[in-house]
């Protein structure tokens, strides 16, 4: 069977009982599990999403996308208590008004390799799946979760170590085609939340406000735009990192992998580096290969 056959072939299995809008989780039955689902609860709560939970028997699993394959690693903390892992889960989504359904893998490309099929809306990942609990922190982004952000149709969900929820959105705006692709993502989640949403935007090079304003007239935003953004925060002086104080701490960062200005090679440049090491926010990834929404 070949890759795309077989990629339709799994994703079939997401169509079913299909609502608006989906996300994925994987589940790790640990503390830190335990913050990372808090936190795809509350995303679907408040965007009136469904939730499809993984609970790992293996610590791989395989991706199919439509131009790759992505094997994913799990550390092994994913597999640990399995006699309690379902009812955990179960507990959590219960008690916040979820009714998630558990996927069961019935594709394998071998006996302890689950094919996962990627037909969602979004995907909830802690900044690294294949590391050590022990190694997980502020500035790092797993290279798993790095290839799955640059290959997924879908955004990618980074939550803080730690659950919060988010009150507001800001988008990370640069002028770029991805960066205009985070603002239209942006302005649907203030849609579906009622949230306010703010936009950033660090001044590069001989670029104008002007410049910026043209590149979202052009893409068919100013409208939209008007009506629903709070406050557009632009900066010239100071450096990036000092200015990311100004970063509401409670709202959701939305931003770009790639792309030009602010988010050239943001997810394995230093600006990403930068935003993780300085930010707790939680982040929603765009990838060159999201198809937005709005």
């Amino acid at each position: 069977m070949s890759r795309r056959a077989k990629g339709r072939a799994i994703r079939s299995q997401a169509k079913e009982a299909r609502m608006e809008t989906k996300l994925l989780h994987i589940f790790r039955n640990t503390p830190l599990g335990r913050e990372t689902l808090l936190q795809s609860i509350y995303f679907c709560n408040i965007t009136r999403s469904s939730m499809v939970i993984y609970i790992p028997e293996y610590t791989k699993f395989l991706m199919y996308f439509d131009n790759d394959v992505v094997q994913v690693d799990l550390d092994p903390s994913y597999l640990l208590y399995p006699e309690t892992s379902r009812t955990h889960a179960l507990d959590l989504t219960k008690a916040h008004g979820i009714d998630a359904s558990f996927f069961e893998p019935r594709q394998f490309t071998a006996s302890t390799l689950p094919d996962i099929p990627v037909d969602f809306d979004f995907m909830c990942s802690p900044r690294s799946i294949s590391d050590l609990s022990s190694k997980i922190s502020l500035g790092h982004i797993g290279t798993r979760v790095r290839r799955i952000i640059k290959t997924a149709q879908f955004p990618v969900l980074l939550t803080s170590p730690c659950y919060k929820e988010w009150t507001s959105i800001l988008v990370f705006f640069g002028g770029s085609v991805n960066s205009v692709k985070a603002v239209r993502l942006g302005l649907h989640i203030s849609r579906l939340t009622g949230l306010p949403l703010d936009l950033f935007t660090q001044v590069e090079g001989s670029q104008t406000m002007d410049d910026y304003k043209d590149r979202l007239k052009q893409a068919g935003l100013e409208a939209d735009f008007d009506k629903r953004v709070r406050d557009w925060k632009v900066f010239a002086d100071n450096g990036f990192e000092e200015n990311l104080y100004h970063v509401p701490h409670q709202a959701l960062a939305v931003l770009g992998a790639y792309g030009h200005g602010l988010v050239k090679d943001i997810l394995f440049g230093s600006k990403m580096e930068v935003i993780q090491s300085v930010l707790s926010n939680n982040l929603l990834i765009v990838g060159p290969r999201y198809s937005a929404k709005g």
